[in-house]
């Protein structure tokens, strides 16, 4: 149960038994049923409370859904059951028609409201009041993306055509993950913060952050699934079981290294590049380099330079479950 609300109900339960106290106060009739009053109060009290428990997973979308559509189904039946059509019949005829059509049509109005594709984008906290944006996609982004980094690489580049969706509890548990005593856990947090102000700074980017909590922290991935599947939008994780979690759920997600694997330059025999020469190779005479996308470059008769940059020519390139390992001859040494 969440810390904040527990006092809240606690005192709403004590509200209701001093409300039976005092309608037993009020009517004179009742002062001998004080103590019935008051468990009745109390009844009511925790009634309430439970059904407030049990919409804990209903948000401020689907309220404003069933608003509207309960709105709508109520004039329509309103509408109806004044026209000429009800002018003339039998009163009672006429009363249980029309009770049925107001029965009826708010039915009708709140499934419907509840199926609508637009999902009253108008009064949800994380979806701006402009028409233009109703249809703009949207992706959310867990801790490990923020932590990670590349994200704002990508968002600067303009390849993200997407608003940015970052939960406020998402940003709590990064919070965490800063103020943790293990310093390799506060690097990564304070890592991750410098990379959402990175996102901050980029003015193209629409950044938005829906205020939802998680009480417990198993619940974050199961939440993150629900906001994406109740937003229609992607899920931007590094994170595999929580990427196969929103799969099962049917929420589409993206994937950071798929996509820094598939912008990897295609080398071909004989072709020229640079390469920092870095440590010695196994085979005797060899230097080893490596490229931006950490593929190793083995230069063969080339140990002797060692810490400069040389040209080399690519003569083979063997796939590994790490990317490519790249064979080179030594062409000139760059510094």
């Amino acid at each position: 149960m969440n810390k904040t609300l527990l006092p809240i109900r606690i005192f709403f339960v004590l509200l209701c038994a001093a409300a039976g106290w005092l309608v037993c106060y009020t009517i004179r009739e009742w002062d001998g049923y004080r103590a019935v009053a008051v468990s009745i109060g109390v009844l009511i009290g925790l009634l309430v409370v439970l059904v407030d428990v049990l919409l804990k997973g209903f948000s401020l979308r689907g309220l404003s859904a069933i608003s509207l559509g309960l709105g709508l189904g109520v004039v329509i039946s309103f509408l109806l059951s004044t026209s000429p059509l009800f002018a003339v019949g039998d009163p009672q005829v006429v009363y249980l028609v029309r009770l049925a059509l107001f029965l009826i049509c708010s039915y009708l109005g709140t499934v419907i409201a509840l199926r609508g594709k637009d999902e009253f984008n108008l009064v949800i906290p994380y979806v701006r009041f402009v028409p233009h944006e109703v249809d703009v996609p949207l992706v959310v982004v867990d801790t490990s993306v923020l932590i990670d980094g590349r994200i704002a690489r990508v968002c600067e580049a303009g390849f993200l055509n997407a608003a940015i969706v970052i939960p406020r509890f998402v940003l709590t548990e990064l919070q965490a993950v800063a103020d943790s005593t293990d310093p390799i856990r506060q690097a990564r947090g304070r890592r991750g913060l410098d990379v959402l102000n990175e996102l901050r700074r980029i003015k193209h980017l629409d950044i938005r952050i829906p205020e939802s909590e998680v009480t417990k922290r198993e619940d974050v991935d199961a939440k993150l699934v629900f906001l994406a599947q109740s937003m229609r939008a992607k899920l931007l994780t590094t994170d595999y079981n929580l990427a196969k979690m929103a799969e099962f759920h049917g929420v589409a997600w993206l994937n950071l290294n798929l996509l820094a694997k598939s912008m990897r330059p295609e080398l071909l025999l004989g072709e020229a590049l640079e390469v920092d020469l870095v440590k010695p190779g196994k085979d005797e005479g060899q230097a080893v380099g490596y490229l931006e996308d950490g593929s190793m470059v083995v230069v063969n008769e080339a140990r002797a330079q060692i810490g400069h940059r040389a040209h080399v020519e690519i003569i083979s390139v063997l796939p590994t479950g790490g990317g490519k390992m790249i064979f080179a001859r030594l062409v000139s040494v760059a510094d």
